[in-house]
């Protein structure tokens, strides 16, 4: 207990007399309101008003500046489309034209009155980095130089046809990216009129692309162009080539009820016809808004065939669900001698001898080529790694062996055969298993060098049991030769502005050996690599290259001489067009390189000059040399 001196009557009276100063300032001023600034400035006082257009979100700075870019972008369309008439009496060239002008022009009024209802203008500030800034964001959006403008106007008739549809295709897959870096923005396209729109854009011009991939296909007097499509009475044209056999799928390896292997369709909504038409294959960010009439999931048994080894007169063709054993003919078609049903993919196949080594990928895989698969999320009957047969009776192949690894068996490579032990490089390119699963696997965890990405796996087979085949080393061939670091090759990513996005190096597709001269070629993802491999169970990367057009390095194949190698990429995962007339000649091609020293050094790009059709399959995805004395010839 203590005194202030006060009494309770004096300290109220105060009290009130404050609170009532308070009222009163606050009636006398409104409170300020500040924006402060970097650190060490000082606030700035806004106005009200000002505040709100800070805090606006029913638009963003990026949808403003998407609109003035697609004006300009639009405007080039139309510039090129009013070409046509003066160049060009091909009609579907003057129709294309025709409705390109017609929605340009009405989606730039739309632009001009969304930008001017909000006090935007219609131009976009000029550029911090002057005329080269401005060229720069040009190419980005596919838009047509001026030297090519100039080349489109002095051209006429065909050439004229030829060039107006590839810039024009270029230039709409440039409004794609547009759309999709404008989505990739925070708080934009929030407004729905907006968001509607760009929707549209995105659709027309994907549509408009198809017509003009078609259009372009057409114009090619090549006959591989514009084949017809089918299953077993496709189209077919040859160059310095004859087919002279082609055998079905043999029974047990195909759906009777669907032996095209056609994805299931969707049920079909009330009041709509069914698409029996076959699907096109198309990248997983085009088409947003075209919805598939066919199911997105994969079965649970895949009969795709995928490799082929020889020996002697015997050819055997793996598949995802075993493989077929033939006998070749001078002149009769390969006889079947049986079929081995084995599930899991990936199938390729080596023959060494007496056996037969075949990769297993997929987690459908059971140690006992089961064809149910495996419903756990770890089970000790799932396989995936090399299985080992002894095909000594055709007949009646056996599963005398298995090797499990951690990331399957995608491909894999037999080295050497000394001593009585096969050496075989295995390449994983799926993902890691779970440590509960198969010890000593780890996957992507950051810090952790016991990881299985970043390896290769170094195999031995002995020939007299193998049942005790085992992996006898997993190189990190990747890492860094200074730091140590396992991510020592490609990052992943593109290269800069119109280049491949391409694959991270962690794994290799395809290693190829050339046993004399003590070399492999690996294609590895993100770079093509050579090897030293004078010791088979130490490999040695001794070189190493990229190429800013390549997605996936898939394969590589050595000439006869062993002084040039062919990497092969895979753009677009082997299942798409990528032959379409207005794609990069430099993507998706096959890298002929000569080997100096120990060095690649690159010599020419070649990608099969025929355009072809959304639906077809077309990309540098395998390939073998022919050995022919005294020439290099690739298929």
């Amino acid at each position: 207990m203590f005194s202030t001196g006060l009494k309770r009557g004096t300290i109220r009276a105060r009290m009130l007399a404050g609170a009532a100063a308070v009222i009163a300032t606050g009636a006398a001023a409104e409170p300020l309101i500040v924006q402060p600034g970097a650190p060490g400035a000082a606030p700035r006082a806004l106005s009200a008003e000002d505040a709100v257009k800070i805090a606006d979100t029913r638009y963003s700075p990026d949808d403003v500046r998407f609109m003035q870019d697609m004006i300009i972008h639009h405007a080039q369309a139309v510039e090129m489309s009013d070409l046509v008439k003066d160049r060009t009496n091909r009609k579907e060239i003057v129709e294309a034209a025709g409705r390109i002008t017609a929605s340009q022009n009405d989606e730039m009024k739309f632009m001009r009155g969304w930008l001017t209802d909000r006090g935007q203008p219609e131009a976009p500030p000029a550029s911090s980095s002057g005329d080269h800034g401005d060229h720069d964001m040009h190419a980005m959006m596919g838009m047509a130089t001026p030297e090519q403008m100039k080349e489109l106007a002095a051209a006429k008739a065909a050439e004229f046809d030829r060039l107006f549809l590839t810039l024009m295709t270029k230039h709409h897959e440039g409004a794609l990216k547009m759309v999709d870096r404008l989505f990739a923005q925070p708080g934009a396209a929030y407004d729905p009129v907006l968001f509607e729109f760009v929707n549209d854009v995105k659709t027309d011009q994907t549509a408009e692309i198809r017509k003009m991939n078609a259009l372009l296909a057409s114009l090619s007097p090549d006959p591989r162009a514009e084949l017809k499509p089918g299953f077993l009475d496709a189209g077919q044209a040859a160059k310095n080539m004859a087919l002279v056999f082609s055998l079905p799928k043999p029974a047990g390896f195909y759906d009777p009820a669907n032996p095209a292997g056609l994805p299931l369709p969707k049920p079909e909504k009330e009041g709509k016809k069914t698409n029996t038409k076959k699907p096109a294959k198309r990248d997983a960010d085009e088409d947003g808004d075209d919805k598939s009439k066919w199911s997105e999931r994969s079965p649970l048994l895949n009969f795709s065939n995928t490799d082929m080894a020889y020996s002697g007169d015997i050819l055997v063709a793996g598949s995802y669900h075993g493989f077929n054993i033939y006998r070749l003919k001078k002149d009769a078609a390969p006889e079947l001698i049986s079929s081995v049903v084995c599930p899991g993919g990936q199938g390729d196949v080596s023959i060494v001898g007496d056996l037969l080594i075949m990769s297993v990928e997929q987690t459908r895989g059971r140690v006992d080529c089961g064809l149910q698969g495996v419903a756990e999320e770890h089970s000790p009957d799932r396989f995936r790694g090399l299985r080992i047969f002894d095909i000594s009776d055709l007949k009646a192949p056996r599963q005398v062996g298995q090797v499990q690894t951690c990331r399957g068996s995608h491909t894999h490579s037999v080295v050497a055969n000394e001593g009585g032990k096969i050496i075989v490089y295995n390449s994983g390119t799926s993902r890691v298993r779970d440590e509960k699963e198969l010890a000593g696997c780890i996957g992507d965890v950051p810090g952790d060098d016991r990881t299985a990405l970043f390896r290769i796996d170094v195999v031995e087979i002995p020939v007299a049991d193998p049942s005790k085949s085992r992996i006898i080393d997993s190189p990190a061939v990747f890492a860094d030769p200074k730091t140590g670091r396992l991510a020592g090759l490609w990052q992943g990513g593109d290269h800069g502005d119109d280049t491949q996005k391409t694959n991270r190096t962690d794994q290799c597709h395809d290693i190829t050996v050339f046993p004399t001269l003590k070399i492999a070629a690996g294609a590895c993802s993100g770079n093509g690599v050579i090897f030293d491999i004078s010791n088979p169970r130490k490999p040695k990367r001794i070189d190493e290259v990229t190429d800013k057009g390549f997605a996936y390095w898939h394969s590589a194949t050595f000439n006869n001489a062993g002084d040039k190698v062919i990497f092969t990429d895979e753009w677009g995962g082997g299942g798409r067009p990528r032959c379409r007339a207005a794609d990069p000649v430099t993507w998706g091609a096959d890298a002929i390189y000569d080997i100096v020293g120990g060095k690649l050094t690159q010599r020419s790009l070649y990608k099969l000059p025929a355009p072809q059709a959304d639906e077809e399959n077309c990309v540098a995805h395998n390939g073998s040399v022919v050995p022919v004395p005294g020439r290099d010839i690739f298929v």
